[in-house]
Formats: structure tokens, C-alpha cells, sequence
């Protein structure tokens, strides 16, 4: 907390506050969730950014404590997201779901990959999965960029999509338009 309050006169010149992000910032659950209630107790505000991956009773109980959820949702078919992620988005979804009922400040992460997501049946269905959501109606639209490559070298880690190319402005906009026809507030970057 002494690191965050650091910051409290940013805070409050520009009405923002603290993002927990990670990795995935509920891998560490107590320790969020006391920061998050310090937070909230000094009148700070806070965000945090998850896949939504992790035990639903962990997400909720955290709630209260949170004044913006940026929740990344990559792909609604199981078996797609199974083959790129390497686990089900059962979990996932359902988090999504319960959140929505009782929380107001939701917003939608959708980092676009090509190859991956970008087609039209990908798109619609993340569409028509958040327009069944509660209390949900804002996506930010991420485009795949190749900004990670020099720190997967610098790591000494093998980057695997090399020959994987950002989208196009046009492609970009035929996402957000497809999004935005599902009646969705979509905004490209977040």
C-alpha cells in the first residue's frame, strides 16, 4: 500500500487509480484481495485485469473490492479455445456470466489474433456471447501487434508466431463493425 499511495495525487488529478494486472493477478488471491479492500477502504480506485480463469467463488468474493473488471475473452468455442489454449473455457464463460449478474463495471477484452479469431464466426460469436451477458455491453477491441518478440528474445524464449502478421486497418474495422452491430460499445485499443 505504501508503493500505491505513492501515486494518490495521479489518482486524483485523473480520476483513475490502480490496475492489478499479471499475468494474472488472481493466481495471488489473498494478497489481491487485501489490497484490493485497502484500496477501497483509502477511496483509491481499482481495476483488474484477468482471464477470468480461476475458482468463481475467489472472483466474487473479490467483487466488492473492484471498480472495473477488464476480462479478456479470446474465443467462445471450447474446443478452439482448448487447441490454442491449452485448457477449457468452461470455467471461463461462466465466471463471465455470474460476474455480469452482479457487477456493473465490466468491460470485454478481445485480443484479435489472425488466424485464430479473426474470422466472422469467431467475431459473432463473441458478440452474441456478451449480448447475452448481464450489465456487459462495452468490448475493446485488441489488435495482435509484435511487441513481445524482442522480450521473448531477451528471455531466451522461443516466440512461436513469427510468420503471424498484425491485422490491417481494414480488418480491424470490419471486427469493430461486426461487433458494434450486435449493439455493443467497441473501441479499438483499452
Amino acid at each position: 500500500m505504501e508503493e500505491i499511495e505513492k501515486d494518490t495525487v495521479f489518482y486524483d488529478e485523473s480520476s483513475g487509480g490502480v490496475t492489478f494486472s499479471g499475468g494474472e493477478p488472481f493466481m495471488q488471491p489473498i494478497f489481491l484481495r487485501t489490497l484490493l479492500r485497502l484500496c477501497k477502504e483509502r477511496r483509491i480506485q481499482t481495476a483488474v485485469e484477468t482471464c477470468g480463469f480461476i475458482d468463481t467463488g475467489t472472483l466474487l468474493n473479490t467483487s466488492p473490492y473492484v471498480d472495473l473488471y477488464l476480462y479478456d475473452l479470446k474465443v467462445i468455442d471450447d474446443k478452439k479455445h482448448q487447441r490454442f489454449t491449452g485448457v477449457s473455457n468452461r470455467v471461463i464463460l461462466e465466471n463471465l456470466r455470474q460476474l455480469s449478474r452482479s457487477h456493473d463495471h465490466i468491460t470485454i477484452r478481445f485480443p484479435v489474433i489472425p488466424g485464430v479469431n479473426d474470422d466472422d464466426r469467431s467475431v459473432s460469436q463473441v458478440g452474441d456471447f456478451v449480448c447475452s451477458l448481464q450489465r456487459v455491453k462495452e468490448v475493446d477491441v485488441l489488435p495482435y501487434h509484435q511487441h513481445g518478440i524482442d522480450k521473448y528474445r531477451r528471455l531466451g524464449m522461443r516466440y512461436r508466431m513469427t510468420e503471424t502478421h498484425p491485422l490491417s486497418n481494414e480488418e480491424v474495422a470490419r471486427i469493430t463493425e461486426r461487433l458494434s452491430s450486435f449493439g455493443l460499445r467497441v473501441k479499438v485499443g483499452g
